[in-house]
């Protein structure tokens, strides 16, 4: 009997959030034979200027299944707010079941600290339920624990609040896989007009390629996505996405 695909989650904060910052990975992954799932805390309600939180939030929620299908895979949305996510109970336990659901072999997230205060409590979030989907005291409604604690990674944040290089473990070439990364991308139509309009940004999918251009530099490759592993115990120390993509990983 074959054994069963390995399973990777990215947890973000908002849709787009895991095309942005792993786009790339989670397609090389796919193909890779791994199956790739996509959640977000919210469904990203503050990302319009012209439209209300009940209008973006039905349209992102598309989007971001949109996107999840092209990878091959399920988006699952924990139901927190855009701008008011917080380690609370509730939403804690809405990623443990989450993951439950899921029953990932590793998880990828937002990096401890980040530009978005939303980002920084999803990290938290996602760190918990890592741990907490396994304790059979931490009760989900019809959902039995995960078998193991996945193994978890967080995204390149570049910097930390201070403006210092943030801390990274590993990168991944992803040069053959950036179209991928921007098609991804592009799902997310509907924040074009929000990152010229807050942002200031007049092409995103331009931005999305000099990110990855400018990560590629650092290990001479045209394009490449970031990560660290979170190695505190009670977390797996072995790296499963540097096994996966062992011949396109370089280390920092």
């Amino acid at each position: 009997m074959a054994d069963a695909p390995r399973r990777v989650l990215f947890f973000g904060a908002h849709p787009d959030d895991a095309e942005i910052s792993a786009g790339g990975t989670l397609a090389l992954l796919r193909r890779a034979g791994w199956e790739v799932a996509i959640a977000t805390v919210t469904a990203g309600e503050g990302g319009s200027t012209a439209l209300s939180r009940e209008e973006i939030s039905r349209v992102r929620l598309q989007e971001s299944a949109c996107a999840a299908q092209r990878l091959g895979g399920p988006y699952y949305c924990a139901g927190g707010q855009d701008m008011d996510v917080e380690f609370s109970h509730e939403l804690r336990r809405q990623v443990v079941r989450i993951l439950r659901q899921a029953r990932p072999d590793a998880v990828i997230t937002l990096p401890p600290q980040d530009y978005h205060p939303d980002h920084e409590q999803t990290s938290l979030l996602v760190r918990a339920a890592c741990m907490y989907a396994r304790i059979p005291n931490f009760h989900t409604p019809q959902q039995e624990p995960i078998e193991h604690i996945p193994h978890l990674y967080y995204t390149y944040a570049g910097q930390d609040i201070f403006g210092r290089p943030a801390p990274v473990g590993f990168y991944v070439d992803i040069s053959d896989a950036m179209e991928d990364k921007v098609e991804l991308v592009a799902c997310h139509a509907s924040q074009r007009e929000w990152l010229h309009d807050h942002h200031g940004q007049d092409d995103y999918l331009r931005g999305v390629r000099e990110r990855g251009a400018e990560l590629g530099q650092r290990i001479g490759t045209a394009a490449a996505e970031g990560f660290i592993q979170h190695l505190r115990q009670p977390y797996p120390h072995t790296n499963l996405l540097a096994e996966a993509l062992a011949t396109r990983v370089h280390p920092a």
